[in-house]
Parts: C-alpha cells; structure tokens; sequence
C-alpha cells in the first residue's frame, strides 16, 4: 500500500519510514510536517493510509482526519502519538487504529493489516455499487501487497487454475480467487465460454487454428496466446465468428 507520513518532527518522520520498511509489503509515497501540507499531499500522491501525529502546529491531525473523512475515497488514517490522552477523539474522526510512540514493528504491521482489510471493503463495497447499478464495470484482485481495480473492458480472458483465476488484461496478468461460473454469470453478455476453464472477451476472438496437437485454439486480439477450444463449445465459437465477420 502506498503511505504519507506525517510528523511535524522530521526524526519521527524518518523513523516512522524505517519502520515501515522493515514491516515490508509497503511503500512511503510522500511526508508532511502539519494537517493542511497532509491535506496537499494527500491529494498529491493519492496514498491508501496516512501514519500521522496528532499534535502539530498549525492545523494538527484530527482536524485533519475530519477533513479527510470528508472526501469522497479518503486514505485509512492510523493516528501515531505520544500521548494517550486523545484516543476517544481520534476514532470519532473514524481513523482505524491508534499507535502510541514508540510504535513497535509488530503492532505497526498489524494496524496496516487493518487498513487494507478496510480497503478491501471500500473496493468491494464499490464493485457491489457497480452490480446495483446495472453491471460491474471492475474486477478486484491483489497486487504487490494491496488491492487493485481492473477494468472489465481492458481484460482479454479468464482462465482457471485450481483455485486461482488468472486475469489477463491490457495491463498485464494477476490471480484472483473467483470462479468461472461467478464471473460468467456477472459478464455473460461480454465474455463467451470457449472451454471449461476458459472465457474469452467477445471484442477479442479473432479467428480458429489449429494448436500443435491438431486441437482447434482461439485466436485472441493483442496476445500471441492461444487457448484451446474443446468440442462441446466449438459450435458456439464458430457460430459468433461467423455472425462477427458479416
């Protein structure tokens, strides 16, 4: 996940960015010294959780997290003081958690396990949005330690593995934990079953050829790779490619 720090003492700032270093699976982004530089930097780097002090000059953090909580998708705030005396205050301004200094590795480790938990749920909360709405327009998958949010329309197919679905998109390819069955329901419309552990983007399938064994294989827009087609949905593969070309 991508984190602003906060301090208006730069040392603490330094060591807080150790600290995350050494817990791993994270990435500092930007620092500010008071609440409104936190305000600025937030909407310049666009960080998933902000590690801030509570008493600064100027404007200090829960007047920032107030702020904060304000915006549309706001960060996760973990609060990281000195002083015990503000904890009713701080979750009022709905941060997740509450570290007094000296923050150990571990219980650093463990606050951010629950902002991206809270992440994970802003992410769904807004795939479910989309369903309501009249159709998801994204797939959530993790990536490098965080959670992402892929377009339907940059992905070419879905293929199983075991558990695993791998994602294969514009971007790239990442795994999911779904199912075929879940995602052919979701995206009937948009994705045609070409195999029992395959569906393909309708707006990809080019062509038929034969793979080395003599099998026919699907011929997919802006990939070289080929999926095998099996014979019970070859009929329906042939069927769109012929409707597609007239």
């Amino acid at each position: 996940m991508k984190i602003l720090i906060v301090d208006d003492e730069a040392p603490a700032r330094a060591r807080m960015a150790a600290l995350v270093d050494a817990v791993g699976g994270h990435r500092v982004v930007g620092e500010a010294a008071n609440g409104r530089d936190a305000l600025n930097a937030v909407e310049r780097f666009d960080p998933d959780v902000v590690l801030m002090d509570i008493r600064m000059p100027g404007m200090d953090g829960l007047e920032a997290a107030m702020r904060l909580a304000q915006q549309k998708n706001p960060p996760a705030v973990i609060f990281v003081t000195a002083f015990g005396d503000h904890a009713l205050e701080a979750f009022e301004t709905a941060a997740i958690d509450y570290l007094l200094k000296p923050v150990r590795r571990d219980r650093l480790a463990e606050a951010l396990n629950k902002a991206r938990q809270l992440n994970r749920a802003q992410l769904d909360a807004l795939v479910e949005t989309e369903a309501s709405e009249g159709g998801r327009e994204h797939i959530l998958c993790r990536r490098r330690g965080g959670l992402e949010l892929i377009p339907v329309d940059s992905v070419r197919f879905f293929q199983a593995d075991q558990k695993y679905i791998t994602v294969n998109h514009e971007g790239g390819e990442d795994l999911i934990e779904d199912s075929l069955k879940r995602l052919e329901q979701a995206f009937g419309d948009e994705f045609v079953r070409i195999h029992r552990n395959a569906l393909v983007a309708r707006r990809c399938l080019l062509g038929l050829e034969k793979g080395s064994d003599g099998r026919p294989c699907a011929v997919l827009r802006d990939t070289e790779q080929r999926l095998e087609v099996s014979r019970r949905h070859l009929p329906r593969v042939r069927d769109m490619l012929r409707e597609s070309s007239r």
